[in-house]
């Protein structure tokens, strides 16, 4: 059942539609209801784009979908993805018109900061993250290497230029991309090649966009050339939950919508199912004093609930040991699972002394956000070797593979390698084949170099009618890498451990190859998108640890809410003055934080706390809990612990409905 402002959002077809959905309004619901409706005025299947921002959000789009939806067939033939899955698909069918092959490479963050210590001629890695990260601006700002170094404003961010333009020439080389480029190249693939842009207007028929305040400019850029001047597309976001500006999300795509399509409609979801209305007027205490571009207030019939609460300990292990008794007053008095539960905070230190405490009561957790399965090393080291199946020009690929496990070919024989693939303009994996390769790297290394070739062309050749499961654990037999495993780790428990990862993974690969029916080649790809945006899945009963960016678009019935003090919630320090934008969106996470509880909502700020193991320092409260002080009760600590303690008391003496069934019987 829609309310009146779901169903105008659901039923506007006529033109580009803006919904601006506050926390917890179903949004989600919204849009695939718009999707049924959408099949109904004789929409084909692949002709709706739905366009999230995390594969998890897509995955339960998809599976919300095919729920609502008779017609399962329809249903995965709808195309819902992230924008950089899309660019993907995008640039896999039509990249070469951009001098992309179909088989190109998607580089990680690592093979990145590689690159560009190569380009850079630097060991320095920390200096080739900080070239890594100005890139990533400067091409979310949609400029090119030779518009950087015209507008570089002192000599750091001209060498970084410089480093862009030989970095953008390895790519070139490589046939890859790295992340930025998912979204930057399907731009210029629309805007410089009408007829391409034309095919996939016709494709895409309708565009629905989440999360549409989360959107950087080149999105925006790329949603006006897909939409067209019909603006067929609808965009749900709200203003209040913008906490990307760090990574290039703008809120002036808000702003401008109105001003590219006068025709536009807005409609406010301002109707709440997630929250008290105790924890929505706290939300909306926080959110107050900032500006706005569509003003809202969030109301719910989830009726009054309990009061919002604000504790105060001395230190952040006090509070940590009062974030583990909440943990065990839920659990054994309201019987709630320890995945009802959530501790928020800004950063990611700040977890430490509350994973501490967990443990001393052996609570079981899970740190949201925290590493990713993709991420780990020994997962990483057989990525290489299938983007290398994948793409043979990968170099970056090659040279983990090629090294792990050890083969006798150490880094003089590389970089002779290197110059030599450099003097004949082929990728290094290209130049083992070459008949003047014993001469320059010697004779035993390239024998061994060979022998490599040759079984990555066995795998290649066998990939072709082998299913992917097996395949991929012969490749591992084949270059002992369980025995790697166990050579290289401290101990024998890292060493089962890592091997287990390495099971799991090659368990999944087999898995969904078949599922899907692609062989060890495919899956290579598709591994190589996942990468860049894995996320954790745990299912388990544990208490959910997560900074408040990793929160976005999550929900519990309890949240407590730690390190509410200026300085760390707005978080600034003396190197990083707190700006006035940078207030407005450091309020955002608090309002974002604040809307992902349910039944019971905390905050706790310390009197002192440690900081990169220094001696504690004094802290001062937030100022984002003097917004929402005249929204708290009035009520002492003594009074407040009565009235729960009757509240349990007349729990207890009430039976519930499972013991009243089981007396009857």
């Amino acid at each position: 059942m829609l309310n009146a402002a779901q169903e105008r959002a659901v039923n506007h077809l006529g033109g580009p539609c803006l919904v601006i959905a506050g926390a917890g309004s179903g949004k989600t619901r919204v849009i695939t209801h718009k999707i049924a409706r959408l099949l109904k005025a004789g929409y084909a299947p692949g002709e709706i784009a739905a366009i999230t921002f995390t594969n998890k959000a897509a995955a339960e789009m998809r599976e919300r979908a095919m729920t609502l939806l008779d017609d399962r067939k329809a249903a995965r033939e709808l195309v819902i993805s992230t924008f950089h899955a899309l660019g993907v698909r995008m640039l896999r069918e039509d990249g070469t018109a951009l001098g992309l092959k179909a088989q190109f490479s998607i580089l990680d963050s690592d093979d990145v900061a590689g690159l560009l210590r190569e380009a850079g001629a630097t060991t320095d890695a920390k200096l080739a993250r900080s070239w890594q990260w100005r890139i990533s601006q400067w091409k979310g700002a949609l400029l090119d290497p030779a518009q950087a170094a015209a507008t570089a404003r002192d000599p750091e961010e001209r060498q970084t230029a410089l480093v862009w333009a030989r970095y953008a020439e390895q790519l070139a080389a490589y046939q890859a991309v790295d992340f930025d480029d998912l979204m930057v190249l399907p731009l210029r693939l629309l805007q410089q090649h009408g007829d391409v842009r034309e095919r996939w207007r016709k494709r895409l028929r309708y565009l629905l966009v989440d999360e549409y305040q989360d959107t950087s400019d080149a999105q925006y850029q790329l949603l006006k050339l897909l939409a067209g001047g019909a603006g067929r597309f609808t965009a749900v976001g709200d203003d209040d939950q913008s906490i990307y500006g760090w990574r290039g999300a703008t809120l002036d795509n808000l702003r401008q919508l109105p001003k590219d399509y006068p025709q536009l409609e807005v409609i406010k979801l301002e109707q709440n199912y997630r929250s008290t209305n105790a924890i929505l007027r706290a939300a909306n205490a926080v959110i107050a004093s900032n500006p706005k571009i569509y003003p809202k207030r969030l109301w719910s019939e989830h009726g009054e609930g309990e009061a919002v609460e604000v504790r105060e300990a001395e230190t952040d292990d006090e509070e940590a040991e009062r974030i583990v008794a909440r943990v065990q007053a839920l659990r054994g008095g309201r019987g709630a699972k320890l995945s009802d539960v959530a501790v928020l905070y800004r950063a990611n230190h700040q977890s430490r002394p509350i994973e501490q405490a967990l443990r001393k009561a052996n609570i079981p957790y899970v740190v949201s956000g925290g590493q990713s399965f993709f991420d780990r090393s020994e997962i990483k080291d057989v990525c290489a070797y299938l983007r290398l199946l994948a793409n043979p020009d990968d170099d970056p690929a090659f040279l983990r593979a090629v090294t792990t496990p050890k083969r006798g070919i150490g880094a003089s024989t590389l970089k002779s390698l290197g110059t030599f693939a450099t003097q004949w303009k082929v990728s290094l994996f290209d130049a083992l084949f070459r008949d003047a390769l014993p001469a320059v790297v010697g004779q035993r290394q390239a024998d061994a170099l060979r022998e490599f070739a040759r079984m990555m062309h066995d795998i290649d050749w066998r990939e072709r009618t082998e299913p992917a499961g097996p395949l991929l654990r012969d490749l591992l037999a084949t270059i002992g890498f369980e025995t790697h495993l166990r050579d290289s780790a401290d101990n024998d428990r890292e060493a089962s451990q890592r091997w287990s990862n390495v099971n799991d993974f090659c368990d999944w690969i087999g898995r969904k190859s078949e599922e899907d029916g692609h062989s060890l080649k495919r899956m290579a790809q598709m591994v190589a998108l996942i990468t860049q945006l894995a996320e954790r899945g745990d299912q388990q009963d544990a208490v959910t640890l997560s900074t408040l960016h990793a929160s976005k678009g999550l929900e519990w019935p309890h949240v407590w809410l730690a390190g509410c003090e200026d300085g760390m919630l707005p978080f600034f320090t003396d190197e990083r003055p707190l700006t006035d934008t940078g207030l407005e969106e450091e309020r955002r996470l608090m309002y974002v934080g604040v809307t992902r509880a349910r039944q019971t909502l905390t905050l706790s700020h310390c009197r002192k706390r440690r900081a990169a193991g220094r001696n504690p320092r004094g802290c001062t409260p937030s100022r984002f809990l003097d917004d929402l002080r005249a929204e708290l009760p009035k009520t002492d600590g003594r009074a407040t612990a009565l009235a729960r303690l009757s509240a349990l008391r007349n729990r207890l003496a009430t039976p519930t409905a499972e013991a009243t069934e089981v007396a009857e019987s």
